[in-house]
This record gives C-alpha cells, structure tokens and sequence, in this order.
C-alpha cells in the first residue's frame, strides 16, 4: 500500500510527502513500514511518543508531533520531535518559544488553522492568524516553518478543496513575513489526493497504512 501511495502522490505532486500517523500502533507495525521505506512518522500522545522513541532508537526516524499540544506537556515534546503541527494560539507560540529557550534549541513548527470557524478544533481564525504575525516573528526559539489545516469531515473529499486552496493562500501571503514557512500540512487517509492537488507537501496518513487503529483504553 505505501509505494502504491507514493506512486499516487509522485504523479499528483511530487513535492507530497507522507507523515505515516502512528499512533497506538505498535512498534512492530512502525518497523516494518519503516523497513518498506516510510521514514516520517507522527504521534499524538507525548508519553507513548516518548516510549517509542526510545525504543526505536535505533532507527533514524524523523518524528513529528500532530496532537493538540498541552502546556504541562511541553518539557516532554519540546525538542523531542523534528515538527510540531498543531501550534493554535499565540499563547502557546509563546510557551513553546520559553521551553525552547530554556533548552537552548529552536523548535520547528507548523501554524494551525481552524478556517472552518469549528469549535471542536483548535487553531487560529484567519483574523487573529495575521494579527498574531507580528509577534510571532519576534520569536527566536520558534522557528515557523509552514501552517496546517483540518477541514470538516465529509464524505465527499471534494468538498475539501476549498479549505486546502484557501491555506495554500494564505501560505503564500505569509512568505512575505516568514520565509521559511514552505510546508502545507494538510489531508488525511479520506482527502489526501485532493490536498496534494492542492499543494499539501505533508499528508497525514494512519488507517491507510496501518489499518484500523486500536482503541484507546482509559
């Protein structure tokens, strides 16, 4: 499934790459899909992140961070991870900022978006995205590095093109203020081809490539 994947994603745009979701999967299924040639992989829970790092230390995985970040969290992820995708307010830009500054690092992040206005997600409104702009520059330890969306779930994929179109705009405006901000995260295992139409340059695939995903147990 992945090279079929991968073959897909060449042909609709070859600057898409694939953020294998891992999450409660286990580290023999991250293995063999390492093995067959997936090298990004995402988590959403820093502690189970954290034990699957260690574990696989001993591959040279690039692992992203794709959660709803808490701030009591943010010793455990803050330079443990190569991408942070889910930054959704200018105060927790601010937060990540200190910890990285206390850590002596700069930690690459991605900007998030709720451009659908849905309450159940977080992220900046396109309004307080641009008045955020100038303070987030100010930021030495944080270092933007693109912006990421999570449109409505449909069950038509179409009907998410608008969404992805609109944070390729958006992407393009802020280049200007941030150059470095080149990456769309964006599309899932339902939309995926759409967002890479689209421009995404990071899709976020877990069912796809690991199958159903087992039930968290509280």
């Amino acid at each position: 499934m992945l090279q079929k994947i991968q073959a897909e994603l060449k042909a609709l745009n070859p600057q898409t790459r694939i953020v294998a979701v891992s999450k409660l999967q286990s580290v023999e299924k991250i293995q063999t899909l390492y093995n067959q040639g997936q090298k990004v992989f995402a988590e959403n829970y820093a502690q189970e992140a954290l034990q699957k790092q260690q574990t696989l230390a001993d591959l040279p995985i690039e692992w992203h961070f794709i959660g709803r970040i808490q701030k009591n969290k943010l010793k455990a992820i803050v330079g443990n991870f190569s991408l942070l995708h889910s930054v959704d307010s200018l105060g927790l830009a601010l937060a990540i900022n200190q910890k990285a500054a206390e850590k002596g690092l700069q930690q690459q992040v991605l900007l998030q978006l709720n451009l659908a206005g849905e309450a159940s997600k977080g992220g900046f409104s396109e309004k307080l995205f641009a008045e955020a702009l100038p303070e987030l520059k100010k930021l030495e330890h944080l270092r933007c590095c693109g912006l990421m969306t999570m449109p409505p779930l449909f069950t038509e994929a179409e009907k998410a093109r608008p969404y992805f179109q609109n944070l390729r705009k958006i992407r393009d405006k802020t280049l200007t203020e941030f150059p470095d901000c080149r990456e769309l995260s964006m599309g899932t295992s339902a939309d995926y081809q759409i967002a890479a139409m689209e421009g995404a340059t990071l899709v976020r695939l877990g069912t796809l490539l690991f199958g159903e995903r087992p039930q968290l147990h509280k």
